[in-house]
């Protein structure tokens, strides 16, 4: 039998355990702090963006009757996909059916003429601010795939979020709030679940906290009315010591360690977060802005307010997303479901920009808008659109983003990006770009291997900053 202990574990046998309090506490600082110097020399250069907020429609917004007018689909309206055109594999295999035509008013917007559908009146008034990429593309043909690959890089599960890298790359600029937070319009599921929020191989740590859809956007956070500070403190202090040991003998066990710090985050949210979530402190200008004083805009207009004050308060990352359960998925009646959601979503959208800019907050702040993918040009159900990953738009605004240009095209129905043709991974790698990162130097090694955002296939669209 071996005689000598080391000094960890004379703290841990001796009066109890208590000894070990002490070291626990000094063990949960040096956690807060691997999550903020992830890498040296993180960032790589200087840049406007300090944050992101990421507005996800789940289901797949049609950018041909949103961002990307074709006159020639009115043209061929009713008719066969000519064969000039590379036939698409489609979520539903429906190739053959006739081209559907938009109903669409289109318009120029701002001094910069960016064509914008009436279906996005509000958004239009910001046309200014936006870089509407027109050429987005990715390999997830159906919401599985598409809403992780959008998120993870992947279609296949297994991959950290994007929030993930960020959060890695960039740390937390507020310890007592997380990182990186999740919030979602519905209580129905996002496709994938929390996995899309989630670290892969990495660290638990690095994942995305969830809020709560309605009510009290943070459960729990409240100390019981009979426990005194000093008496929760003790008992965080014991259940750590407890976790610790625990996990000690289990390294692999990461999501023991993220239990570890959400506890930890927990107990100093509890004078932080309060204040963060409370929007009653915000005017009743403000909120009108964003559309609280109607039913219909409420809950998204309250998620965006409170990415507002989120990011205005050092988090990191930010996803809304919007029609949980792919509500934007319209493979029947477009007309009715687009035009119900976009009012739903779109001076939500367009007063979270103008607060921002009115803040000084959007040069900070890079705000992304786009779903897992777009809309074919050709029908399905008669009224309908199938699943199109294979040219669709995204927006990106505020962070360094020139506003008020066109980046890339799709070709002449909106089928297939052409020009300028951004995948998945480009649009991973430029937004790390923006945020100041070099994504090829922000690096994990998952069993001696090094891992990056982009899979080694991602290049950053620079041209973005004008």
């Amino acid at each position: 039998m071996n005689s000598f202990q080391s000094r960890r574990d004379m703290l841990t046998t001796a009066g109890m355990g208590f000894g070990a309090l002490p070291l626990a506490s000094m063990l949960a600082s040096e956690t807060r702090a691997d999550i903020s110097a992830t890498a040296a020399g993180i960032p790589h250069r200087k840049t406007p963006a300090k944050s992101v907020i990421f507005l996800f429609m789940e289901g797949g917004p049609s950018h041909i009757d949103l961002f990307d007018p074709k006159p020639l689909l009115r043209q061929l309206h009713g008719q066969s996909l000519p064969d000039s055109f590379e036939k698409p594999v489609t979520a539903m295999g429906e190739v053959n059916s006739p081209l559907l035509a938009d109903k669409r008013k289109w318009k120029q917007h701002g001094d910069s003429g960016l064509w914008i559908s009436d279906w996005l009146p509000h958004t239009a008034k910001c046309a200014d601010e936006l870089a509407v990429i027109r050429s987005c593309w990715s390999k997830g043909i159906n919401h599985a795939g598409g809403v992780c690959s959008m998120n993870t890089g992947s279609p296949i599960a297994g991959r950290p979020s994007l929030g993930a890298w960020v959060t890695y790359g960039l740390g937390s600029v507020n310890e007592n709030l997380p990182a990186f937070v999740v919030m979602q319009d519905t209580n129905a599921s996002v496709v994938n679940g929390n996995r899309n929020w989630g670290t892969g191989f990495m660290p638990a740590l690095y994942q995305g906290t969830a809020f709560n859809t309605s009510g009290n956007p943070i459960s729990n956070l409240t100390r019981p009315k009979n426990e005194n500070e000093f008496a929760q403190q003790r008992k965080l202090g014991m259940l750590d010591f407890l976790n610790r040991r625990h996990a000690a003998e289990r390294p692999q066990q990461t999501e023991l360690e993220a239990r570890i710090a959400g506890y930890e985050l927990a107990f100093r949210m509890q004078s932080s977060a309060p204040e963060a979530v409370d929007l009653s402190a915000e005017t009743a200008e403000t909120q009108s802005l964003y559309g609280m004083d109607n039913k219909i805009t409420e809950t998204f207009g309250r998620q965006c307010l409170l990415a507002r004050r989120l990011v205005e308060r050092g988090v990191r990352f930010v996803q809304l997303y919007h029609g949980a359960g792919s509500k934007w998925d319209s493979h029947s009646a477009i007309e009715k479901n687009h035009t119900y959601l976009c009012k739903q979503t779109d001076k939500c959208v367009a007063g979270l920009l103008q607060d921002l800019k009115q803040r000084g907050l959007l040069e900070d702040t890079l705000v992304i808008w786009g779903g897992e993918f777009g809309r074919t040009p050709m029908s399905e159900k008669g009224d309908g659109r199938d699943h199109n990953p294979t040219g669709f738009t995204m927006w990106m605004a505020g962070g360094g983003v020139k506003g008020g240009q066109t980046i890339g095209s799709t070709d002449e129905l909106g089928l297939h990006a052409v020009e300028d043709r951004l995948h998945v991974h480009d649009l991973h790698s430029t937004v790390m770009w923006l945020l100041g990162m070099n994504h090829r130097e922000v690096v994990y090694y998952d069993k001696g291997r090094p891992e990056r955002v982009d899979q080694n296939e991602g290049h950053p669209f620079t041209g973005i900053v004008g």
